[in-house]
């Protein structure tokens, strides 16, 4: 079974061809330093806007997905940046439970339900996604869509489903799973999926919903606005997302999520105004039309989704700061499941 550390080592690979990343932490200069763990083009737009709107000079460096992120934040310590950017409230959750994190504070944040950010304050969500179900309707029949995530190890979808299950989404699904119905029923998920030949996309959704529109396989365990944005481009592809029965893990509400660093602290004035800046009305909004996300404010207009509006959908309640104190013994047993493609 791979250490985390060791998932980190596999997981950085890229990010140490690129001379010099792991020793700039804390600057160069610029007004604020940020890594963030969400695709550039999600996010770009809004560091641009904030950048115009400021006048602050703001560095973002993508070092991988949101696990690759925190784990070289980690291995930082105070050289590291000021402000994570998370895809996954566990990715989050592990630098949190290292120390890595400071308390926030402000207006901006008490916007924000309490469900939806961090218990001490470390950290806030700034938009809420859907774990969905996508399939080929081409491919599948409605007598086929799965009650529960639990149906997908069954014999009629062999060979059919694809994950990606180095994605740190994938993990924090796994997560809820674990506190929602146990250990053991979790490893038997994942063994059951092994052995069920599905598969592995690695750490991308976008490979998965691909998979999925060529026909590749029929069906993918991924966030709900991989999908959406995918219609929006082109209507006619054959992909639909589905949600599992009421209160099923397998649509279980993640968040994405800022923290301002220790080793930020000096930077503190500019990282809250940015936190602030997400939070606002105009980059809610932005969650809401351009990435098809969910809002985490209250007076948002959402977009299409393709699920309905967050207050529709009958998701299981999560303790959302657990994910991250399992983080790493997720990561253990997803390896030692079998369902990793390596």
């Amino acid at each position: 079974m791979r250490s985390l550390v060791k998932w980190g080592v596999r997981l950085l690979v890229p990010v140490a061809a690129t001379a010099g990343l792991a020793a700039c932490g804390g600057g160069g200069g610029a007004d604020l330093e940020i890594y963030s763990g969400r695709n550039r083009d999600l996010i770009e737009p809004l560091i641009e806007r904030f950048e115009a709107e400021s006048g602050l000079d703001v560095e973002v460096r993508y070092p991988g997905d949101s696990t690759a992120a925190a784990l070289l934040i980690d291995s930082e310590g105070d050289r590291g940046p000021d402000l994570f950017i998370s895809q996954s409230p566990g990715a989050m959750g592990f630098l949190d439970a290292q120390g890595h994190l400071l308390e926030l504070d402000g207006d901006a944040f008490d916007r924000v339900p309490d469900r939806l950010r961090a218990p001490d304050g470390h950290w806030v969500g700034t938009s809420a996604r859907v774990r969905v179900v996508v399939y080929n309707a081409n491919n599948v029949e409605p007598v086929e869509l799965p009650d529960s995530v639990f149906d997908l190890v069954d014999s009629e979808y062999r060979g059919r489903v694809g994950i990606a299950a180095d994605n740190a989404s994938f993990v924090d699904f796994v997560t809820s799973m674990r506190e929602l119905e146990g250990d053991d029923e979790a490893q038997r998920f994942l063994e059951g999926l092994a052995a069920n030949d599905v598969r592995d996309y690695g750490t991308g959704n976008d490979a998965v919903l691909a998979a999925v529109a060529r026909g590749e396989v029929d069906f993918g365990l991924v966030n709900h606005y991989y999908n959406a944005r995918a219609k929006a481009e082109d209507p006619d592809q054959p992909t639909v997302n589905h949600l599992f029965a009421a209160g099923d893990v397998g649509s279980v509400v993640l968040l994405t999520t800022v923290g301002l660093l220790q080793s930020g602290d000096d930077h503190r004035s500019a990282a809250e105004r940015f936190i602030e800046f997400l939070l606002s009305d105009e980059s809610q909004q932005y969650f809401a039309d351009e990435t098809l996300e969910y809002p985490v404010v209250d007076g948002i207009e959402v977009g299409e989704t393709g699920i309905g509006s967050l207050s529709e959908i009958d998701a299981p309640t999560v303790d959302l700061a657990r994910l991250g104190e399992e983080f790493g013994s997720t990561r253990d047993m997803i390896e030692s499941s079998g369902v990793v493609d390596s």
